[in-house]
């Protein structure tokens, strides 16, 4: 973030969010004020103009680019591979933001990269954007979109805390506790499960909500196989549940690893759901053609893009009262990869 020069360093030069510490607002908040936009109440704006005196503050130059304009111009840009979900929910914010009168200026990068991110951003903001959404499932890029000055409003899809940005997500943790919840309805005792990367908020919630239904029924808990979201790396782990044979069940964290799970299955002769159930998560159109037809969670991801635009239209006609959207729990889908225990042990 070294090229953002509003971020607060070793200099002590003040940014926006020391002002909106010392006022007791969010930087969102002192952004308005600053572009001198509605929604902001008097009183309010008073304690930030006098915070800024106090502070002696002057706008970064990216802040002062975005004074008195109106646009009609949203920016979106995606962070990491374009994998099935992130790609819907942009599908979805886009036509959501041209059924609204905007138009969507976009920027892509294939990994996320602080410097690169930084840059996108204020890219966007010099093309007059009104607001900027990420959409990337990784920890870091929310991190870093935190601590930019960009004067402009900032809506993340983000599964974990997301401090000073506006946040639109599933809650992964209570699907990842739905899906293991349906696994011990079954009768299934012995479950272990194939996570997301480290670096993933949506892999940290579903493991916390694997845990968190693990423990609520006394049940033990293995440490989780880590895989990269793709096949190959949940056929590795395919390969490991097998040779070690404690598990009677399997979440994975998604459903392309949970098509590599099945496919090591097939080769070691070991059925699904006979001797391993398996439980996906995102319902991608593919999942009811796996062999046997995968029982998942499906998350919306259409309706996904359609929240993160509904936020930017709440956020730029009030921002002191809109508020994050992320009670929207994923929906179980059963299908043929998981059954009942009945005579073998789980």
């Amino acid at each position: 973030m070294s090229g953002d020069p509003a971020v607060t360093d070793a200099t002590g030069v003040p940014t926006m969010f020391d002002v909106a510490r010392r006022a007791g607002v969010s930087h969102q908040t002192v952004s308005r004020v600053l572009n001198d936009l509605p929604g902001v109440a008097a009183a309010t704006r008073e304690r930030v103009r006098a915070a800024m005196a106090e502070l002696n503050y002057a706008p970064s130059p990216t802040a002062r680019a975005m004074a008195g304009r109106r646009s009609g111009s949203i920016g979106l840009i995606q962070a990491g591979r374009p994998d099935y979900g992130p790609s819907s929910a942009a599908l979805g914010f886009n036509e959501a933001a041209r059924a609204a009168g905007y138009a969507v200026s976009q920027a892509s990068m294939r990994t996320l990269d602080a410097d690169a991110l930084t840059q996108a951003v204020h890219r966007l903001v010099l093309q007059r954007v009104e607001a900027i959404v990420l959409i990337s499932g990784e920890r870091e890029g929310v991190e870093v979109l935190g601590g930019i000055d960009a004067g402009v409003p900032l809506v993340v899809v983000a599964s974990e805390a997301a401090p000073g940005l506006h946040r639109v997500s599933f809650d992964q943790f209570a699907g990842a506790r739905l899906a293991t919840e349906h696994l011990i309805a079954l009768g299934h005792r012995r479950i272990v499960h194939v996570s997301g990367p480290a670096d993933s908020m949506d892999a940290a919630e579903r493991r916390r909500g694997f845990a968190a239904a693990l423990a609520e029924h006394g049940l033990e808990q293995r440490e989780p196989i880590v895989g990269d979201w793709l096949p190959a790396s949940g056929y590795a782990a395919g390969r490991r549940i097998i040779d070690d044979g404690w598990a009677g069940a399997a979440f994975i964290g998604n459903d392309h690893m949970a098509l590599g799970v099945l496919r090591a299955c097939a080769e070691a002769g070991v059925p699904v759901p006979g001797a391993l159930s398996v439980v996906g998560f995102d319902d991608i159109p593919e999942a009811a053609y796996f062999t046997p037809p995968l029982t998942t969670m499906r998350q919306d991801f259409d309706s996904l893009g359609r929240d993160v635009m509904a936020t930017v239209v709440e956020v730029l006609r009030d921002e002191a009262s809109a508020t994050d959207r992320t009670s929207r729990v994923p929906d179980l889908v059963v299908r043929g990869s998981a059954a009942a225990v009945r005579t073998r042990s789980a």
